[in-house]
């Protein structure tokens, strides 16, 4: 087997058992990412000579017993809107086109605690708004599975740099579905965690009160050894949530005897893919058979979720980029009059289409005489988006629904229609404006060999119960061992 396509798991015992160095392993995610970049085009910056240079370093510092850790040396794959110290962090704009960070988020932090090695920033939709990664100002990534597709977003980059084997895992954020919805498309696990659970410090801002940073990995025992890492209180974060430190490996008991698991029916509806709705019906017999008892039942808040999530997150999207004028650290444009010229001319110049059209609708529905019948009514839908949550997980341990309503589509169909586009986030919005957590796992291929996610959504701080009903559905399923991404053009 080829060292980029094992676990992370799986890399730490070859590490324990002296079959690999550390060398070793990032040289050939170095050459997987010389052979294999061209094609995906998932990242925007490569920090090779840095990688190798750490490797030997921390090698050289194990083998002297000056540091030792269990995540010593693996490397890791960075979102480029997370701020890293002294590289660019871009989030795919001209806007920040050479914005180095003179700060690590709090993340960043505690990956280089660990000793972990950055392989560098993965591309995304623009300021994470996008679900394609088509609008990104310096390339569009594509699909492992399929050149011609797109891999999801705003994380596209991230999900299809696990699944190309370019890095062993990586971090992305997710607003209304950026880390699920592509790693659905990618056919890779990916969870949003509880909002709070995760310190957003460092995380450059789309939405604060819906944003949220969360792991990428190849199976999920990858995924809760990340999110130990990652998770936990911050006091430079006044979201941060200060609720006790768990470790999320031991949830994983390969066991769903007596777990409730509800299936809402509306998310089965019109407009999901019939081959995207007979794998997750398959998916729920698989649970049935393991002992857990399934139901269908009622949660009427899909046709209210998406328009309150793109009102709230527009709103907030306009208040974020407001600081980006040209006077301080972003693009100026090179020819202006005077002040308002500047600004005016910077924006217009700055932000991609995608980007200006959710700052215009932000501001909108935020202006005097709009307020009080969209923001306001937006923020009303939310708590009783909330309450039906609320509701479910009195009866329920897990509530089940597909993660997209199809799998990926072809570069191109969606991008000059944000409509449509806006829809494919219909099965991950909800989410997000309850703040909750969710994983996405994949279940299956459909026709054309292109994968199907399934997504689990927990109570708040619940991680744990979805982490396990998503291990022992792949532990009873083996996907990775029958499905492989196939790099067709």
């Amino acid at each position: 087997m080829n060292i980029t396509e094992f676990t992370v798991h799986e890399l730490q015992d070859k590490l324990k058992n002296k079959e690999l160095t550390i060398s070793e392993i990032t040289k050939a995610y170095i050459e997987r990412i010389e052979e294999k970049e061209k094609d995906v085009q998932a990242f925007v910056t490569i920090l090779k000579d840095d990688a190798i240079k750490k490797a030997e370093e921390i090698q050289e510092k194990i083998e002297k017993k000056e540091i030792q850790g269990e995540f010593a040396g693996i490397p890791i794959g960075i979102k480029d809107n997370i701020c890293t110290k002294g590289v660019k962090t871009t989030c795919s704009s001209k806007m920040l086109e050479n914005f180095v960070s003179p700060y690590d988020a709090t993340v960043m932090e505690k990956l280089k605690k660990e000793n972990i090695i950055n392989l560098g920033k993965l591309n995304m939709d623009e300021f994470a708004m996008g679900g394609s990664t088509e609008y990104s100002y310096f390339k569009k990534t594509k699909n492992p599975w399929n050149l011609n597709k797109v891999p999801g977003g705003s994380s596209g980059g991230s999900a299809a740099a696990v699944a190309a084997n370019l890095v062993p895992w990586a971090l992305g954020s997710d607003t209304g579905g950026s880390i699920r919805q592509p790693a659905s498309f990618c056919g890779v696990v990916g969870l949003k965690p509880t909002y709070g659970l995760v310190s957003r410090y460092g995380l450059v801002a789309f939405a604060s009160s819906l944003d949220q940073i969360g792991p990428i990995t190849k199976d999920v025992k990858d995924c809760a050894m990340l999110l130990n890492i990652i998770a936990g209180h911050d006091e430079k974060d006044s979201t941060s949530a200060n609720v006790e430190k768990k470790d999320y490996t031991k949830c994983l008991k390969n066991d769903v005897r007596g777990l409730k698991i509800g299936v809402p029916k509306e998310f089965f509806g019109e407009g999901i893919n019939e081959e995207v709705k007979s794998s997750l019906k398959e998916a729920i017999e698989k649970y049935k058979e393991l002992g857990a008892k399934v139901e269908e039942f009622s949660l009427d808040i899909a046709q209210y979720a998406l328009a309150t999530y793109y009102i709230i997150a527009c709103a907030e999207a306009s208040s974020n980029l407001g600081r980006f004028d040209g006077i301080r650290y972003t693009y100026r444009a090179p020819e202006y009059k005077n002040l308002k010229e500047l600004y005016k001319k910077t924006r217009s110049e700055g932000f991609g289409p995608e980007v200006k059209r959710r700052i215009i609708l932000g501001t909108y529905v935020l202006s005097s005489g709009y307020y009080d019948a969209y923001y306001k009514k937006a923020q009303q839908v939310r708590t009783l988006v909330m309450n039906e949550f609320n509701k479910g997980f009195e009866k329920y341990d897990v509530i089940l629904t597909p993660t997209a309503p199809t799998v990926s589509f072809d570069i191109g169909s969606k991008s000059n229609n944000p409509l449509e586009m806006y829809l494919a986030d219909i099965c991950t919005v909800s989410v997000n404006i309850a703040g909750l957590p969710g994983i996405s796992i994949p279940v299956g291929v459909d026709s054309q060999g292109m994968p199907i996610g399934m997504q689990l959504i927990g109570n708040k701080f619940c991680e744990e119960t979805i982490l396990n009903t998503a291990y022992t559905y792949e532990q009873a399923t083996n996907f990775r061992e029958k499905y492989k991404p196939t790099f067709k053009k």
